[in-house]
């Protein structure tokens, strides 16, 4: 029986399954291989099934192929300015709110729980996440724009849904990521769908 897993340490999002119906099992906050045996009860069944998406095909057996979400980070999910040497810990100021929401945002670690479940299989939380970490420090302002929108197409190209605003996204995101970011996606993208495409 293959499986994909890597750190085991709930940070790289290789060991994602469906368990008992629901992305990386019942318990909130977990990843697959986070999750403890005592999370079920004794002598109940367990079903193990692969992530279900157009997006993800089926490699084997428990395996799918999440290399979608590498294609849109590819297509912006990146800082490309150079922003020369590292700076003075204190050198650009960054409010604490925005500081706060970066590292949350940051915390995605691009498993595809989000898309697994989602009746669209919309990657909104994943691309919201990974837009929004940037759009709040001050070296991803220069590509703010252009990053919204390359990365939205890319999504659109890999034939990710769209969000359904029932959030079963953020009930199985192991990393607790917050529907917040795709409000935030939504208002980066408009911004950037009516400002000239070299911004």
């Amino acid at each position: 029986m293959a499986f994909d897993h890597d750190c085991r340490e709930g940070i790289c999002g290789t060991c994602s399954l469906m368990i008992n119906g629901v992305a990386h099992g019942p318990e909130p906050g977990t990843t697959t291989c986070q999750l403890h045996m005592r999370s079920f009860r004794d002598g109940a069944e367990i079903y193990v099934e692969p992530f279900r998406a157009r997006a993800f095909p089926v490699i084997r057996d428990l395996v799918v192929d999440r290399g979608a979400f590498d294609r849109i980070i590819q297509a912006g999910g990146f800082i490309s300015i150079n922003t020369g040497s590292a700076p003075d810990a204190n050198a650009v100021p960054i409010r604490k709110s925005d500081a706060d929401a970066a590292m949350d945002y940051a915390a995605c670690i691009g498993c595809g729980a989000c898309v697994a479940t989602c009746k669209n299989a919309s990657g909104m939380l994943f691309v919201g996440a990974k837009v929004g970490h940037l759009a709040r420090l001050p070296q991803g302002q220069p590509e703010r724009r252009r990053r919204a929108r390359n990365i939205v197409a890319q999504m659109d190209a890999e034939g990710l849904g769209n969000c359904t605003n029932q959030y079963e996204c953020e009930a199985v995101c192991p990393k607790e990521i917050k529907v917040d970011v795709i409000a935030a996606l939504n208002r980066d993208y408009i911004g950037a769908s009516i400002t000239s495409p070299t911004e």
